[in-house]
């Protein structure tokens, strides 16, 4: 390779000259001529500043066609996505095996194709006989699904550059998938990488619509690249547990949509139903009240759902270590509440074993909860129902006062349309359009009382 030459400068003038001299023969000044570094053969082969094509830019106000998006046939579906499928977008779903994520998107491929979308799915687990024994089983033996087997990303994009850009392309699983223009085993970090950019490519370019399935690992995360979920549009995880018959669909991540909003479903003989009214699926449906018992009306998204939580309280002989035991909230939660219950309200709960209940199976997060927590702790110890056709919401603060939740008249007004009849929350809030027979509460002492006294 030929050595790089030497160029000198003159400060004053700019004049390029190839050896030094005293004075500059442009400008006639004395001791201006500088050497400039020269250029390294890595700077030479890595100068990106030229050589490329002009990028056009687009003023952020230009009018343009929106995309329009494709309902997915099942309305739980839309509403986690924000409305439907995005022409062009990557959507990542993760879930647990066996959670429904084939039945999922083999029911929305199937509806799709149905409306008259051409619809791919490629399946590199299953054999596409057992596919179709499954599609069977559920009913969709007829859908015009184009189904292949297969685990080579050149192949699939060789046979859809060959035919017309399908409306929705489902790859089931990406961890399946391999490039022969990569080195290492399917499921490796860089042929996860690199297939999915492969994919997500191809779907841009083209303007469909394109979901991947990911595997989970043993803590629930999809397993993988981080840079994965940063590559796509959409990350969406299927939760739920196997003994329960409900299934949430709840988006992670979403470039076009809220990231808030969930989609309940129902496991059925004859695949995944939509599940309208999540709360009767979380609510025992009993007509006595029992003690231990309070609902506290949820919010996921924009949806308020009603679950029960239950309590119980076992008083224990003196000298016996009492058990904590929490399923579905927060453990740490749940010893603070105690904690302000004995300072603040002056109850005992030293001496006895305390279990906690989320009922259905559903998991709470909300510190909106609190109340109703309190409360079932409050009526089990006492042994006292609380009040019939009640809902229970408010954060309690370390000084025991119940503090404001968000979107409160929302809840009031989901738990008034299923018939409950008082709710008790924060003073701050007002619960009169809700036609609810409402009751503020400003401290905890203000609870314990009411429940004591059994208003």
């Amino acid at each position: 390779m030929a050595k790089p030459k030497k160029r000198f400068i003159c400060q004053a003038c700019g004049s390029v000259h190839h050896r030094w001299q005293g004075q500059c023969p442009d400008c006639a000044e004395w001791n201006t001529l500088n050497e400039e570094a020269p250029a390294t053969v890595f700077s030479q082969k890595h100068d990106l500043s030229s050589g490329g094509r002009a990028v056009e830019f687009v003023a952020l106000d230009k009018p343009g066609e929106v995309p329009v998006r494709q309902s997915t046939g099942l309305a739980e579906f839309d509403r986690a996505l924000g409305g439907g499928l995005v022409p062009g977008s990557a959507i990542l779903m993760g879930g647990d095996p066996g959670i429904g994520k084939s039945t999922l998107l083999l029911q929305a491929t199937a509806a799709i194709a149905r409306a008259g979308r051409q619809c791919v799915y490629v399946s590199g687990e299953e054999a596409t006989a057992q596919v179709r024994m499954r599609a069977s089983r559920l009913g969709l033996a007829d859908a015009p699904v184009k189904l292949a087997s297969t685990t080579s990303v050149r192949d699939i994009l060789t046979t859809l550059g060959g035919m017309e850009a399908p409306g929705l392309l489902v790859i089931d699983s990406i961890q399946t998938m391999h490039s022969d223009t990569i080195e290492g085993a399917p499921g490796t970090v860089s042929q996860v990488r690199g297939c999915a950019f492969e994919l997500i490519r191809y779907a841009k370019e083209n303007g469909v619509a394109l979901v991947l399935v990911g595997h989970v690992t043993k803590d629930g995360s999809i397993a993988g690249p981080r840079v994965l979920e940063h590559m796509v549009d959409v990350v969406m995880s299927f939760e739920g547990e196997r003994s329960h018959q409900y299934r949430i669909l709840r988006a992670l991540k979403n470039r076009f949509g809220a990231v808030d909003e969930i989609g309940v479903f129902s496991m059925a003989q004859e695949g995944l139903e939509e599940v309208e009214n999540p709360s009767m699926l979380f609510l025992s449906g009993r007509q006595e009240q029992l003690a231990g018992s309070a609902v506290f009306p949820a919010i996921e998204g924009t949806r308020p759902v009603l679950v029960e939580i239950q309590a119980l309280i076992v008083r224990l002989q003196s000298g016996a270590t009492p058990r904590r035991a929490v399923v579905g909230w927060d453990n740490g939660r749940m010893a603070m509440l105690l904690a302000v219950l004995e300072a603040r309200c002056g109850l005992n709960f030293s001496s006895a074993e305390v279990y906690l209940n989320v009922a259905g199976g559903y998991r709470l997060s909300d510190p909106a909860a609190d109340l109703a927590v309190a409360a079932a702790l409050v009526s089990a110890l006492a042994d006292k129902p609380l009040p019939q056709r009640s809902v229970w919401l408010g954060e309690v603060s370390l000084a025991g006062e119940i503090r404001p939740v968000a979107h409160g008249a929302l809840r009031l007004r989901e738990a008034a349309k299923l018939g409950f009849e008082r709710g008790y929350g924060p003073s701050e809030l007002d619960g009169g359009s809700s036609k609810l027979k409402y009751g503020g509460l400003t401290q905890l002492a203000n609870l314990v009382d009411r429940i004591m006294g059994g208003a």
